[in-house]
């Protein structure tokens, strides 16, 4: 063995050693989703974190998104994705992609890389997100707000010594799909699971003041200045129902971001 891989062996051990007296039969809930899930190297190598935390003893649960192959689909169709504020306009074609692509193709692969040890669910299984159709100034068609989470199918897959891989689909009282934002689902799944920790993986480097110049980083924003950034255009697109969610979940659930790139992951333990 090589004095490299010796050294890169005793640095795993060390942080392998801490996460087990740190974490070890904790709930942590982990948002993945964005662009962050396009490199397959840097997919493996989450999932690859994952199992890591799992055989230490860590309760993981991972909630994804996945609006690349959403808009892939719908592209097929014939149609142009369509956002406002950061959310998806979604319409009784664009619900049935996101049944087929998220539930189904973006679910699976991720499972496939646990090796074994994932189990997929989506929020509709044991009615996990039950939902209403979204209210809002705009008519976003399938998009649902979360009235109730129930945590029982993803506690019993813990309990089995498995690791849930959660799509956001939630469902309403009379059996109707809707599209549920991956941040806001995430966040209130790691409340309903008391989680010790929301992590959420992403591979932007943050909130900029200016989205074409990263040392424009804005390192704090109070929740009380969200609405006023959301206002002023600093906080757009896909960043809103992002920094929307944190209020949920930031005053129960011990919350971090974790930047991934193209080249490495930020170790979240």
């Amino acid at each position: 063995m090589q004095q490299q891989e010796i050294n890169q062996f005793a640095n795993l051990l060390e942080k392998s050693t801490a996460c087990l007296v740190k974490w070890q039969g904790k709930i942590i809930v982990v948002k993945y989703g964005g662009n962050a899930m396009i490199n397959e190297e840097l997919k493996k190598s989450v999932m690859a974190d994952l199992l890591l935390l799992h055989r230490l003893g860590v309760k993981v649960v991972l909630v994804h998104g996945g609006g690349l192959e959403i808009s892939q689909g719908v592209k097929l169709l014939g149609k142009e994705p369509q956002f406002i504020n950061g959310l998806r306009v979604t319409d009784s074609d664009t619900i049935n992609v996101v049944l087929q692509m998220l539930a189904g193709k973006v679910n699976k692969s991720l499972v496939a890389l646990l090796k074994g040890k994932g189990i997929g669910l989506c929020g509709i299984d044991g009615a996990m997100l039950q939902c209403k159709k979204l209210e809002a100034e705009v008519d976003y068609g399938f998009v649902g707000d979360i009235v109730k989470v129930d945590p029982t199918v993803i506690e019993i897959a813990l309990n089995a010594g498995l690791i849930p891989v959660v799509s956001t689909v939630g469902v309403d009282e009379n059996g109707q799909a809707y599209n549920i934002n991956a941040d806001t689902a995430a966040s209130e799944i790691a409340i309903a699971l008391q989680a010790e920790k929301l992590v959420s993986m992403t591979d932007i480097a943050g909130l900029l003041r200016d989205r074409f110049d990263e040392s424009t980083l804005i390192p704090e924003v109070e929740v009380s200045e969200v609405q006023s950034l959301i206002e002023q255009g600093i906080i757009a697109g896909g960043m809103i129902p992002k920094l929307r969610a944190v209020p949920i979940s930031s005053e129960l659930v011990a919350l971090r971001q974790i930047l991934l790139t193209g080249e490495s992951t930020t170790p979240f333990w």
